[in-house]
C-alpha cells in the first residue's frame, strides 16, 4: 500500500508510512501549492482528463512547475494498484507544491513536490444542508481560479457552518453575488431553469459543474442573495458529492429533493456511467 511521491524530479511509489516531504516545503510553510481531488469507483478515477487539465491551469495561475502528465498518470495507476480497498470507493488526491524553499514568501530553486495518495470515502447522505457564510470570496484574488492548498479560509468557514449544524457554507463575493461553497459549486433552480454563478464570480471551475453546463443541464448567470433565498430548489456539486440536493438552507427547509434536481442528478449518473472520462 503506497503513496506516489516525487521530490527533486524523481518519482516513485513508497510505503504510505514512509512518505516524507521536507519541513521546508513551501506547501507546508506558506501553502504554496495546488491540488486535485478525484472520485474513484471500482478502481477507476472519474473525469481524470478534466482534473489533470485543471491541475495544469492551477499550476499556471500560481506559477508552479507543471508536472509531466505521463508521470502523473503512471503515479495514479501505481497508487490505485497498491490500494485496492481504497480504490473501490475512494478519494484520490494529487498535490503539487513549490518544493523546499525559504521560510518566506519567495520561492527557492527546488523542483516541485508531487504527492499522489488515495483514501477510502463513505457515500454522502442522500440530501444535505447549507448556510450563507458571514465572509466573502474575493473574485479579484491573485489565485482566483486555482485549486490552491491555501485552504485555511475554507477550513475555518466550514467549521463555522458545522458548528451551526450545516454540512456546507456558501460564500457571496465582494460585490454581493453568489459565489460557491467551501468545497462545492452551488446551483439554484427557478421553475425549470437551473442556474449557477459564472467563473467571473470567483468560484472554482468545478469539474462536475463544468459537465452540467456543457451538457446543457444548467446555465451560468450572475445571482444575488435573493436568487438563492427565493429558489424553488438548491443543490451542490463536487467531484465526491456528484449532484447533492439541499433540503435545509438557513431557515428554509424542503421535505425532499426537488423534481428538477432529481432529474439533473439522474442525468449526471447516467452520462458518467456511459463515459467515466467525458
Amino acid at each position: 500500500m503506497g503513496v506516489w511521491l516525487s521530490i527533486d524530479g524523481e518519482g516513485s511509489l513508497v510505503d504510505r508510512h514512509e512518505a516524507r516531504v521536507s519541513v521546508f516545503d513551501h506547501g507546508l510553510t506558506v501553502g504554496d501549492g495546488i491540488f486535485e481531488t478525484i472520485k474513484v469507483v471500482e478502481g477507476e478515477p472519474l473525469a481524470m482528463t478534466r482534473h489533470l487539465r485543471r491541475l495544469q491551469r492551477s499550476c499556471e495561475v500560481l506559477g508552479l512547475q507543471v508536472p509531466d502528465r505521463g508521470e502523473i498518470t503512471d503515479g495514479i495507476a501505481a497508487v490505485l494498484g497498491s490500494e485496492s480497498d481504497s480504490a473501490r470507493l475512494g478519494r484520490l488526491r494529487i498535490t503539487v507544491t513549490g518544493g523546499a524553499g525559504p521560510l518566506a514568501s519567495d520561492r527557492g530553486d527546488a523542483s516541485a513536490s508531487v504527492v499522489i495518495a488515495v483514501s477510502p470515502m463513505q457515500p454522502w447522505p442522500a440530501t444535505t444542508s447549507a448556510i450563507v457564510l458571514p465572509w466573502v470570496r474575493n473574485e479579484r484574488s491573485a489565485i482566483t481560479g486555482a485549486k490552491s492548498t491555501s485552504y485555511a479560509e475554507n477550513v475555518a468557514a466550514l467549521a463555522w457552518a458545522h458548528e451551526r449544524g450545516y454540512s456546507e457554507g456558501l460564500f457571496m463575493n465582494t460585490i454581493g453575488q453568489l459565489c460557491e461553497g467551501t468545497g462545492t459549486n452551488v446551483f439554484v433552480v427557478h421553475g425549470e431553469t437551473v442556474m449557477t454563478p459564472p467563473l467571473t464570480s470567483g468560484c472554482l471551475a468545478g469539474v462536475t459543474r463544468e459537465l452540467l453546463v456543457e451538457w446543457g443541464l444548467a446555465i451560468e448567470k450572475d445571482l444575488a442573495l435573493e436568487d438563492l433565498h427565493s429558489a424553488d430548489e438548491v443543490f451542490l456539486t463536487s467531484s465526491t458529492r456528484d449532484v447533492h440536493p439541499v433540503v435545509h438552507l438557513g431557515e428554509r427547509t424542503w421535505d425532499s429533493a426537488g423534481f428538477v434536481t432529481r432529474q439533473v442528478a439522474a442525468q449526471y449518473v447516467r452520462r458518467i456511467a456511459q463515459d467515466i472520462d467525458p
